[in-house]
């Protein structure tokens, strides 16, 4: 019979916490276990994370600093990141009901908490604003992407929603603002083999079988910019960027393509003009067809053509 998983405890704060299981070891007690097994975080926030009881167990309880390490225990932690910054743009929810939640995200807020950013997400702004601790994203966008994002408002159908973007069932139309390059053969199919780059937060086209399909075509041009319809018809990370980089026309205001530029540099005025625009998809709990598309917009051309440079 399959082992049952132990319920992760309920989120604070809108934040769920993080599970480590203590492993074999040399471990003097619990807080050495974690130092250890975290060594770019600093004794004394293990310290106090302990004597604010921000590490329980399975049962819930808090656990102490001088506790046996013992192998396998499961504990839980949450954390909180310093002086973390406010992302000051605001989501909005566009449909709701018992399973599904579907949401307009603007730039510059991560879908669910990562390095700086724990609180300051989506996933974390929606649990305590609608007070569903059960929510998850059943995909993800970029954190400079803007546009519709789905959730699972409850375990119980999480997986069908899910198989929706794995099985290749969802319609996804996202639009961006790039170059104009009138020579290339309009619409374009760009099909490609994406991978690792050499820094880790740039992926690459590569020689090998495609894994990276996307339909692009220009929906309004003026002078050296476009607006373009782009069709992922797979979901690798930064795809959309990738190709339209690789076609020599990167997206306008990209902080990673074709240059990496410093974390933390964001620029509010400057938004990657990327957008997850609409999704179609049939319900698989329902059968019904739903058709979700964006409120928001992109910059239009015209000002694209004062502040580009």
């Amino acid at each position: 019979m399959a082992r049952i998983r132990p319920l992760a405890p309920a989120a604070r704060h809108g934040v769920r916490p993080s599970c480590v299981v203590v492993t074999p070891g040399p471990w003097k007690d619990l807080l050495d276990f974690f130092c250890q097994r975290f060594p770019s975080v600093p004794a004394s926030t293990w310290q106090k994370r302990f004597a604010s009881e921000d590490i329980i167990d399975a049962d819930n309880q808090a656990a102490r600093p001088t506790d046996a390490a013992t192998a396998g225990r499961r504990l839980y932690y949450f954390r909180a990141v310093p002086d973390e910054p406010s992302i000051p743009f605001q989501e909005e929810v566009i449909w709701q009901d018992e399973h599904l939640l579907v949401v307009d995200k603007p730039h510059f807020l991560p879908v669910v908490p990562s390095g700086k950013h724990v609180r300051e997400t989506l996933l974390a702004r929606l649990q305590l604003r609608l007070n569903l601790p059960d929510l998850s994203p059943v995909h993800r966008i970029d954190k400079d992407t803007a546009g519709l994002v789905l959730f699972s408002v409850q375990p119980v159908g999480r997986n069908a929603y899910q198989a929706l973007f794995r099985e290749r069932r969802v319609s996804k139309s996202y639009e961006c603002i790039a170059p104009w390059k009138p020579g290339l053969v309009w619409p374009l199919h760009r099909e490609s083999r994406i991978g690792d780059a050499e820094h880790f937060m740039q992926q690459t086209e590569v020689p090998g079988e495609v894994n990276a399909i996307t339909d692009i075509e220009p929906l309004e041009v003026a002078g050296d910019w476009a607006r373009y319809a782009l069709r992922p018809l797979t979901g690798q990370r930064h795809q959309l960027r990738v190709h339209m980089h690789a076609l020599g026309l990167p997206i306008l205001f990209d902080g990673i393509y074709p240059e990496l530029t410093p974390e933390g540099t964001n620029v509010y005025s400057r938004p990657l003009q990327l957008l997850a625009k609409r999704l179609a998809f049939t319900d698989p709990l329902t059968g019904v067809a739903r058709v979700f598309e964006s409120r928001r917009s992109l910059l239009p051309l015209q000002t694209v053509q004062h502040i580009s440079g």
